[in-house]
């Protein structure tokens, strides 16, 4: 395999990677925060699970934006492109930047939603009112996600033949 093939699949691995961990995490941190509160009322598990759920998401952003990656390298064609070292440095860019965004995201999402869950465990009707504050986090995956999209589409997949 070429260098600048392998730089790429190191930059849709790496994107990929660093969503899964941040997402790991977050779900870890607000699971936590989550389980102490079920302890004493496990009845209010579905308005913690949202909460749990969301710092998951970040993973299958750069989990899509990977397999994106691997597409446009042609890994899934009978024969994989011809990728120089400029372009696969561009892949690796893409991936480690989107991937560190989705990476940091999910943490953060993750400690919003543990505070979130003390919402839940006092005033359960008002609980949305944290998943807000979670989903503005989250604004900034999907912005990531979205700029490693179009440089994609748009920068590096038009000069591979």
């Amino acid at each position: 395999m070429e260098l600048g093939f392998m730089i790429a699949v190191l930059g849709a691995v790496l994107v990929a990677g660093l969503g899964g961990i941040g997402s790991a995490t977050g779900v870890a941190i607000a699971g936590s925060a989550a389980s102490g509160v079920l302890s004493e009322e496990p009845e209010k598990f579905g308005n913690t699970i949202v909460l749990v759920a969301l710092p998951g998401t970040q993973g299958f952003y750069g989990f899509a934006i990977g397999i994106i990656m691997l597409y446009y390298m042609g890994l899934f064609a009978a024969t994989p492109k011809i990728i120089s070292v400029a372009q696969g440095l561009a892949f690796l860019a893409t991936g480690f930047l989107c991937g560190l965004v989705q990476w940091w995201s999910a943490v953060y999402q993750g400690k919003v939603c543990a505070s979130a869950v003390s919402i839940v465990a006092k005033n359960p009707e008002h609980s949305m009112k944290g998943v807000v504050y979670a989903v503005m986090v989250e604004t900034y995956a999907v912005l990531a996600f979205l700029t490693a999209l179009i440089v994609l589409l748009k920068g590096i997949a038009p000069g591979l033949k």
